[in-house]
Protein backbone atom coordinates (compact mmCIF):
# COMPACT_ATOMS: atom_id res chain seq x y z
CA UNK A 1 0.00 0.00 0.00
CA UNK A 2 3.09 2.44 0.69
CA UNK A 3 4.51 2.06 -2.37
CA UNK A 4 0.88 2.90 -4.18
CA UNK A 5 0.90 5.52 -2.30
CA UNK A 6 4.70 6.90 -3.59
CA UNK A 7 4.05 5.84 -7.18
CA UNK A 8 1.12 8.29 -7.40
CA UNK A 9 2.35 10.96 -5.35
CA UNK A 10 5.39 10.83 -7.69
CA UNK A 11 2.85 10.76 -10.60
CA UNK A 12 1.15 14.39 -9.52
CA UNK A 13 4.86 15.71 -8.64
CA UNK A 14 5.58 15.16 -12.71
CA UNK A 15 2.28 16.30 -13.81
CA UNK A 16 3.32 20.42 -13.37
CA UNK A 17 6.14 19.36 -16.07
CA UNK A 18 4.19 17.91 -18.90
CA UNK A 19 3.83 20.34 -21.94
CA UNK A 20 0.71 19.95 -24.21
CA UNK A 21 1.53 18.77 -27.73
CA UNK A 22 2.28 20.57 -30.97
CA UNK A 23 -0.40 21.36 -32.58
CA UNK A 24 0.15 18.76 -36.03
CA UNK A 25 -2.34 18.58 -38.98
CA UNK A 26 -4.76 16.20 -39.84
CA UNK A 27 -3.39 16.26 -43.58
CA UNK A 28 0.27 15.06 -43.49
CA UNK A 29 0.15 17.32 -47.04
CA UNK A 30 -0.27 20.25 -45.47
CA UNK A 31 1.62 19.34 -42.84
CA UNK A 32 4.82 18.44 -45.12
CA UNK A 33 4.04 21.99 -47.07
CA UNK A 34 3.90 23.63 -43.70
CA UNK A 35 7.23 22.22 -43.19
CA UNK A 36 8.88 23.42 -46.12
CA UNK A 37 7.33 26.84 -46.10
CA UNK A 38 8.23 27.40 -42.66
CA UNK A 39 12.01 26.34 -43.59
CA UNK A 40 12.37 29.51 -45.78
CA UNK A 41 11.23 32.06 -42.94
CA UNK A 42 12.94 33.49 -39.93
CA UNK A 43 11.27 33.24 -36.59
CA UNK A 44 11.01 37.11 -35.41
CA UNK A 45 11.78 36.12 -31.75
CA UNK A 46 14.92 34.32 -32.48
CA UNK A 47 15.65 35.89 -35.58
CA UNK A 48 18.77 33.18 -36.52
CA UNK A 49 16.78 30.25 -36.27
CA UNK A 50 13.82 28.98 -38.81
CA UNK A 51 10.03 29.13 -38.21
CA UNK A 52 10.16 25.65 -38.38
CA UNK A 53 12.73 24.81 -35.73
CA UNK A 54 11.48 27.53 -32.99
CA UNK A 55 9.67 27.00 -29.93
CA UNK A 56 9.28 30.38 -29.44
CA UNK A 57 5.30 31.45 -28.97
CA UNK A 58 4.86 33.59 -31.60
CA UNK A 59 6.55 30.92 -33.81
CA UNK A 60 3.68 28.90 -32.94
CA UNK A 61 1.74 31.41 -33.29
CA UNK A 62 2.78 31.35 -36.59
CA UNK A 63 2.85 28.69 -37.87
CA UNK A 64 -1.04 27.73 -36.51
CA UNK A 65 -1.43 31.08 -39.23
CA UNK A 66 0.06 29.48 -42.37
CA UNK A 67 -1.61 26.36 -41.43
CA UNK A 68 -4.82 28.40 -41.94
CA UNK A 69 -3.59 29.89 -45.43
CA UNK A 70 -2.49 26.68 -46.02
CA UNK A 71 -6.05 24.74 -45.54
CA UNK A 72 -7.62 27.94 -47.37
CA UNK A 73 -6.21 27.12 -50.63
CA UNK A 74 -3.45 29.77 -50.58
CA UNK A 75 -0.36 29.30 -52.46
CA UNK A 76 3.31 29.49 -50.82
CA UNK A 77 3.92 32.56 -52.68
CA UNK A 78 0.69 34.03 -51.58
CA UNK A 79 1.45 32.59 -48.14
CA UNK A 80 5.06 34.18 -48.31
CA UNK A 81 3.84 37.72 -49.47
CA UNK A 82 0.78 38.26 -46.85
CA UNK A 83 3.48 37.32 -44.32
CA UNK A 84 6.23 39.46 -45.78
CA UNK A 85 3.58 42.49 -45.99
CA UNK A 86 2.86 42.17 -42.36
CA UNK A 87 6.11 41.50 -40.71
CA UNK A 88 8.26 42.77 -43.79
CA UNK A 89 11.20 41.44 -45.78
CA UNK A 90 12.92 40.63 -42.56
CA UNK A 91 10.52 37.42 -41.91
CA UNK A 92 12.30 35.74 -44.99
CA UNK A 93 15.51 34.43 -44.99
CA UNK A 94 16.68 34.93 -48.67
CA UNK A 95 14.90 38.76 -48.76
CA UNK A 96 14.84 39.63 -52.62
CA UNK A 97 17.54 41.86 -53.74
CA UNK A 98 15.85 45.82 -53.58
CA UNK A 99 16.98 48.95 -53.24
CA UNK A 100 15.69 48.70 -49.35
CA UNK A 101 17.66 45.30 -48.97
CA UNK A 102 20.46 46.89 -50.64
CA UNK A 103 22.26 47.66 -46.98
CA UNK A 104 21.39 43.57 -45.58
CA UNK A 105 22.83 42.53 -49.19
CA UNK A 106 26.06 44.50 -49.66
CA UNK A 107 26.18 45.87 -46.05
CA UNK A 108 28.81 43.27 -45.15
CA UNK A 109 31.21 43.66 -48.17
CA UNK A 110 30.98 47.30 -48.21
CA UNK A 111 32.75 47.20 -44.78
CA UNK A 112 35.23 44.96 -45.79
CA UNK A 113 36.28 47.05 -48.27
CA UNK A 114 36.35 50.35 -46.14
CA UNK A 115 38.49 48.52 -43.68
CA UNK A 116 40.81 47.31 -46.23
CA UNK A 117 41.06 50.00 -47.33
CA UNK A 118 41.04 51.84 -44.13
CA UNK A 119 44.47 49.69 -43.18
CA UNK A 120 46.55 50.16 -46.23
CA UNK A 121 46.22 53.99 -45.78
CA UNK A 122 47.52 53.95 -42.28
CA UNK A 123 49.69 51.11 -43.72
CA UNK A 124 51.08 53.43 -46.64
CA UNK A 125 51.34 56.52 -44.01
CA UNK A 126 52.85 54.92 -41.12
CA UNK A 127 55.56 54.09 -43.74
CA UNK A 128 56.27 57.44 -45.13
CA UNK A 129 55.98 59.28 -41.95
CA UNK A 130 58.99 57.31 -40.48
CA UNK A 131 62.07 57.64 -42.93
CA UNK A 132 65.23 55.35 -41.89
CA UNK A 133 67.58 57.00 -39.89
CA UNK A 134 70.61 58.43 -41.68
CA UNK A 135 74.24 57.59 -40.05
CA UNK A 136 76.51 60.39 -39.85
CA UNK A 137 80.14 59.49 -40.96
CA UNK A 138 81.07 58.69 -37.36
CA UNK A 139 78.68 56.41 -36.67
CA UNK A 140 78.81 54.77 -40.35
CA UNK A 141 82.26 54.08 -39.49
CA UNK A 142 81.78 52.62 -35.59
CA UNK A 143 79.06 50.34 -37.37
CA UNK A 144 81.52 49.38 -40.05
CA UNK A 145 84.30 48.42 -37.46
CA UNK A 146 81.60 46.89 -35.00
CA UNK A 147 80.47 44.28 -38.05
CA UNK A 148 83.73 43.40 -38.69
CA UNK A 149 84.67 42.58 -35.07
CA UNK A 150 82.03 40.20 -34.73
CA UNK A 151 82.18 38.56 -38.14
CA UNK A 152 83.15 35.33 -37.88
CA UNK A 153 86.49 34.07 -38.74
CA UNK A 154 86.83 32.82 -42.44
Amino acid sequence: MKWLLAFWLAVQACTPWAAEAPDLAEDPVVEQRLVVIAEELRCLVCQNESLAGSRADLAQDLRREVRQLIKSGKTDDEIKTFLVSRYGDFVLYKPPVKPTTWLLWFGPFVLVLAGLIFLVRLVRRHQSAAPAPQLDETQRARAQALLQDSAPPQ
